[in-house]
């Protein structure tokens, strides 16, 4: 068997050309790894960790005992500290996690005695949690506030057609009017309204005959797209135009939106015989800087 290294090579002679032994090298045994190679191999699997476990998470140091990052079986944590996978360490030899520390004593804190964070930090731990995949925690925050009420926002926001897409139209018409004029606010026209049969108020006793006995004709009358840049509504809830404008400016808000918002008046667009829009209408100003 001719055998390489990589100091000498042997080359075959033409007689050699059907000889068995190059249908030997065929099968030769990969060559011994140089000394780095060998260095940048992962150590070999699996990992043993220490029962009193240092981290470095993101920068910051926590210590913590090994059971404690096992305590839920479907984390994320308890995954990585199975032993299973290679976690790296830093020059101190902390266990290094890849992610912002900020929050992660309040995790800590919930796998070692179930203690839950203060109000104001729920939504940023209620991430982290999410990023860990400790469903425990989750279910917890979930029926605190300000995530419970969320829940029950949200509920009312699945009513709303195309709710999301809406935001984003208000968004990018104010984005692109202050471009255009080069202007640091910019003013859209927004109509929000529950009902969705336009009326007078000194109607109201025939709302229900007009809603239900009206001709197909008539129906095509009251075909209506009030004039302007976005419309939301209508629905069924008891929650009001006031509860859905206060979603829309909050949205907006928390995606760093400076919005004020007025009411300008109703559509008033005559539609049959004495019947005329009665939608609300609503400017909303957008600043920009």
């Amino acid at each position: 068997m001719v055998v390489v290294t990589g100091q000498n090579k042997v080359s075959a002679t033409p007689d050699d050309a059907m000889s068995s032994s190059d249908a030997e090298d065929d099968f030769q045994e990969p060559a011994t790894p140089t000394a780095t190679q060998a260095g940048q191999a992962l150590p070999l699997l699996p990992q043993q960790f220490p029962e009193v476990v240092p981290l470095n998470v993101g920068g910051m140091f926590f210590t913590t005992r090994l059971s404690t990052l096992r305590r839920y079986e479907d984390t994320m944590l308890a995954a990585m500290f199975s032993g299973r996978h290679y976690i790296p360490t830093d020059n101190e030899g902390r266990y290094f996690i890849d992610r912002d520390g900020t929050y992660f004593g309040d995790i800590l804190n919930f796998l070692r005695s179930g203690d839950l964070p203060p109000r104001e930090r729920v939504r940023s731990v209620y991430k982290e949690a999410q990023y860990y995949s400790i469903g425990p925690l989750l279910d917890n925050l979930e029926d605190i506030q300000p995530l419970k009420g969320e829940k029950v926002r949200q509920a009312f926001l699945g009513l709303m057609p195309y709710y999301k897409d809406h935001l984003e139209r208000i968004i990018e018409i104010a984005k692109l009017r202050a471009m255009q004029r080069k202007a640091r606010f910019a003013k859209l026209k927004v109509c929000v309204f529950k009902e969705e049969m336009p009326i007078t108020p000194y109607e109201c006793p025939h709302f229900n005959s007009l809603r239900f006995e009206r001709s197909e004709s008539e129906t095509k009358l009251f075909e209506h797209h009030c004039e302007v840049d976005v419309s939301f509504g209508p629905w069924e809830a008891v929650a009001d135009v006031y509860d859905l404008l206060h979603c829309i400016v909050s949205d907006l808000s928390a995606r760093g939106i400076t919005v004020d918002h007025q009411c300008i008046g109703v559509c008033d667009k005559h539609l049959i015989n004495h019947y005329y829009c009665k939608r609300p209408i609503y400017e909303f100003k957008i600043t920009w800087w």
